[in-house]
């Protein structure tokens, strides 16, 4: 691009309210999307926000980093401001308005049907890698209950991105909700099967699923939602520091360059991360499961390259796993996995940089089932003797005694999610409503970064003035109000955060 047109490009955007996008895109090529976890927990439950030096401080809820900032763009598809990223809408393949069984893929037909796939005018669509479709992860999700998704929250936002879960008149289960990305396991799983990892935003994890037929079960279909943008999202540039310490430079994120060499409990974890000093830095902290994932090397695994899936600028701890091989840990995070309910705090997530085992007496027992690179979880307290053959229904191996690899930087702001925080923001920012959708109650969240005078109103889907939450001076910060809507009808709202010359809207859905 010839300079004088990239300048005027760069004033159209400017006159045109548009600096934000520009200089989001500007510093780091590979922003780790928040988790957008907002309550926090003990070993069991929801507990309220706790400060420095109390128990369980330093967990997800404590930070936060790159808010998600979406729009959609009313022609199927939705743009991600932050990775810089366009992705389709709706996994509606067949385009009649229902999202089941007939819309997923076979693997091979979802990487090659991209070639064709047409929408928006756009013909440049990929079928997504694992840490581009991971952008997208949620973490104030609930997986379902097995017989029925009551309660259940999806991780992804739904005020953007439509959602399925699994098709029951097909004969999948609930949780069927599997979407296909183009990354392919280096190894194999299960003894033998060539794997693709993909993402279920029904449960919230990253696992290896087969890309061909499988004896005894056949071939496995997934959803797709195709991505086109930047190629370079979610490639890394280490530096090493030579003083223990690895920068990305893609991210904006330090990392230790060893882990703490033993496996401990999560409470354990974050107390660790929250007391330690090195190379002169004393604000490292547990990464949440976005941050950490953001540092897996999908080329790489124990039985291809003798290693850890991680770059080899980092050591990892080995061990000795399951099935007795030379192997490599699981990787707690700040995050915890919440099951049936939002409440429930009682595992929370790691990353394996080695096999994803499971127990499988079918196929001889300990086995990789789920390939180095997968994202699970596992209870925050107990006793792994107490899972001899492991957990669920591929025997997921349960440790609870995990490793700890610290992180510290990126746009991190403390204490974001505690009402009267003394961290000053430093942009203004709308936070999607949580809970989403709700009944009766919700909270909507948002930041200043100086004292402003603010309006924060709520619109039915006719434009028409529903509700004013806010309209006064308010000083810099962070604040929340609630939405009281026992008064109002089931269906779609729209509110709306103006504070000077900013402006933020976003859905919130009323059901009972």
């Amino acid at each position: 691009m010839k300079p004088r047109t990239r300048n005027l490009i760069i004033i159209w955007l400017l006159l045109t309210g548009l600096p934000s996008v520009l200089l989001a895109q500007a510093d780091t090529t590979y922003k780790v999307v928040d988790s957008r976890q907002i309550l926090c927990y003990n070993n069991s439950t929801v507990i309220p926000t706790p400060s420095p030096g109390q128990s369980f401080y330093g967990q997800d809820a404590n930070y936060t980093g790159n808010a998600p900032s979406y729009t959609d763009n009313s022609n199927g598809t939705v743009t991600d401001w932050v990775t810089g990223l366009m992705w389709q809408k709706s996994p509606d393949m067949d385009g009649n308005g229902i999202i089941n069984y007939n819309d997923k893929m076979y693997f091979d037909r979802a990487l090659a049907y991209a070639d064709s796939f047409t929408l928006a005018g756009y013909n440049d669509w990929r079928l997504p890698t694992m840490k581009e479709l991971y952008s997208l992860v949620m973490f104030y999700g609930a997986e379902p209950n097995p017989e029925a998704p009551v309660g259940a929250i999806p991780f992804i936002d739904t005020s953007y991105f439509r959602f399925g879960y699994g098709d029951l008149s097909a004969g999948e289960r609930i949780i069927d909700a599997q979407y296909a990305t183009s990354t392919i396991y280096v190894s194999t799983t299960m003894n033998g099967n060539r794997t693709m990892f993909g993402f279920n935003f029904a449960d919230g994890r990253i696992k290896g699923y087969p890309t061909d037929s499988v004896a005894g079960i056949g071939k496995k279909k997934y959803y797709v939602r195709y991505v086109r943008g930047d190629t370079t999202y979610g490639k890394n540039r280490y530096v090493d520091n030579g003083n223990g310490t690895i920068t990305d430079s893609a991210t904006g994120l330090m990392w230790m360059k060893n882990d703490n060499g033993t496996g401990i409990l999560w409470e354990n974890a974050l107390s660790y991360a929250e007391g330690f000093e090195f190379a002169g830095h004393t604000d490292w902290r547990l990464p949440n499961a976005k941050e950490l994932h953001s540092i897996v090397d999908y080329r790489r695994s124990p039985a291809t390259t003798n290693s850890a899936a991680i770059d080899t600028m980092f050591n990892c701890t080995p061990i000795t796993n399951e099935a007795n091989q030379l192997d490599y840990p699981f990787y707690w995070t700040s995050t915890t996995l919440s099951s049936l309910t939002p409440t429930n705090g009682t595992w929370a997530v790691y990353i394996c940089f080695g096999r994803g085992m499971g127990c499988m007496p079918a196929l001889g027992g300990w086995i990789d089932v789920h390939g180095a690179g997968a994202q699970r979880s596992d209870p925050k307290v107990g006793d792994s003797s107490a899972y001899p053959c492991g957990h669920g229904p591929q025997g997921d191996a349960v440790r609870i005694h995990n490793y700890v690899r610290l992180v510290r930087g990126g746009n991190v702001t403390t204490d974001v999610h505690q009402s009267g925080s003394t961290v000053t923001p430093d942009n203004f920012a709308l936070q999607q409503n949580y809970p989403n959708p709700f009944n009766p109650t919700t909270t909507i969240k948002y930041q200043l970064p100086k004292s402003s005078y603010v309006t924060l109103k709520v619109f039915d889907l006719l434009g028409r003035e529903i509700r004013v939450l806010v309209n006064g001076l308010k000083e810099a910060g962070f604040h929340e109000v609630s939405l009281d809507g026992s008064q109002l009808a089931s269906g779609v709202y729209f509110y709306r955060l103006q504070a000077g010359s900013f402006i933020e809207t976003r859905k919130l859905v009323l059901l009972r």
